[in-house]
């Protein structure tokens, strides 16, 4: 109980520490700026009291009549009537008692000040340290909403936002961001979701197909040589067809998982390699190729990209017309290896383009179709040009068909960090 207890704790201190770390920056900041201020002040009421009166008082003092208004002190002898200098040394001596009463009262108002300046600053220092923690307070609260949003949240309510109010700046920013964060899990696990469904579903029907013909072989009283072994061929190709989708799956995944090691490569000798193999193919689809290739050379997995050029290609001639033409080219546009495929074939809307990225996604394909293909080729396309840090750009054609193109960084730049994908996910 008390190990589970521990990182709620923790948690705790640690926002009051940052709440009390700022409180104490203010005062900090408000007592070393009102120290300044007041020794500023002391010196320059300290400059001001210093100074000696003005010449004309002093003449004006001495130039006075006997009998004037200024008392004289005790002891003082008379001013004498024709001016002998015993009256001289009584105005000295009261000059001196006068300096000496002006410095005292000098010492106690300096005295005095300090001492009201002193009370002031820790009164003040105590009021900006309460205030500080208020306002601490009041700005860590969207953080500890955030907090509890965190903590609350689950796979099965990512659809919760925290939608904060006030001014644009850096928790608004804060909050926004995190919101952000929720929309794009949101997307993948629900990505993830369609995507376990669909798999789920293709993987049942090869298996399902593979039972049912070795329920009908052997159910057969009649069964013959020439019959099991049609069974068992038939068997053998829906266990092909499961290897196939299997292994998709699996490059499907490893592509998400990011590209640690980058290789530099051509991507020239793959696109000829890949069109040379499948030469006989297009021959029996009566698809003419053209292509068109110029250095490209770029950094990455070589197998990966390789599968990238090879699904390229077979959609191009899987879903093209008879008579149809493919299109493949390469070279360095920008400071990118670039690679496109162009062909023929059916209309396809364009508002239906991005669904065609989405695994076991076909647009109108017919059961030949649909048995020929597994509806992850573009989906596995996409994961490897993300896993390559490179550029996707699908269109149609106006008289039917895509154009693909994919945008590769150079060999020649530094490889980027390695992009960790939720798995599985398509955007």
């Amino acid at each position: 109980m008390q190990d589970d207890e521990k990182p709620v704790r923790t948690a705790r201190r640690t926002r009051r520490t940052v709440r009390a770390r700022m409180t104490l920056l203010y005062g900090g900041l408000f007592l070393v700026s009102s120290t300044a201020l007041l020794a500023i002040t002391y010196a320059l009421v300290r400059h001001n009291l210093g100074a000696d009166p003005p010449m004309g008082m002093r003449s004006d003092f001495l130039s006075s009549p006997p009998g004037g208004d200024a008392p004289l002190p005790p002891g003082t002898p008379p001013w004498p009537a024709d001016g002998q200098p015993e009256r001289v040394v009584a105005i000295d001596l009261l000059s001196e008692q006068a300096r000496a009463a002006l410095a005292r009262q000098r010492s106690d108002v300096m005295h005095q000040l300090l001492v009201n300046s002193g009370i002031a600053l820790a009164l003040m220092l105590v009021v900006s340290i309460v205030l500080g923690w208020i306002v601490a307070g009041r700005m860590l609260r969207p953080l500890r909403t955030i907090t509890a949003m965190a903590r609350d949240i689950s796979a099965t309510s990512l659809h919760r936002r925290l939608a904060l109010d006030g001014p644009g700046d850096e928790l608004r920013e804060l909050g926004d961001t995190f919101d952000g964060l929720l929309a794009r899990l949101e997307d993948s696990f629900q990505a993830q979701r369609r995507f376990v469904a669909n798999a789920s579903h293709e993987l049942r029907t090869p298996l399902a197909r593979q039972r049912a013909l070795g329920q009908v072989a052997l159910s057969d009283p009649e069964a013959t040589v020439e019959s099991l072994r049609q069974a068992h061929e038939r068997v053998l190709a829906a266990g092909a067809q499961q290897e196939r989708l299997i292994e998709a799956l699996l490059t499907l995944a490893r592509s998400h998982a990011g590209i640690e090691v980058r290789r530099p490569f051509d991507l020239t000798g793959i696109v000829r390699e890949v069109v040379e193999a499948r030469a006989d193919e297009a021959d029996l689809r009566t698809v003419k190729v053209h292509t068109s290739l110029a250095t490209a050379a770029t950094l990455g997995h070589r197998p990966l990209a390789e599968r990238l050029v090879v699904n390229l290609v077979d959609n191009a001639l899987r879903h093209n017309t008879p008579h149809g033409e493919v299109r493949v080219t390469t070279g360095t546009v920008d400071g990118h290896a670039v690679l496109t495929v162009t062909n023929t074939g059916p209309p396809v809307p364009p508002e239906a383009v991005g669904r065609l990225f989405q695994p076991f996604q076909r647009l109108g394909a017919t059961r030949a179709a649909r048995a020929e293909g597994l509806g992850l080729g573009l989906s596995i396309v996409q994961a490897i040009a993300h896993a390559h840090d490179a550029d996707l750009t699908t269109s149609t054609r106006p008289g039917g068909g895509l154009s693909v193109t994919v945008a590769f960084p150079t060999a020649h730049e530094p490889a980027p960090p390695v992009r960790r994908r939720p798995p599985l996910s398509v955007h």
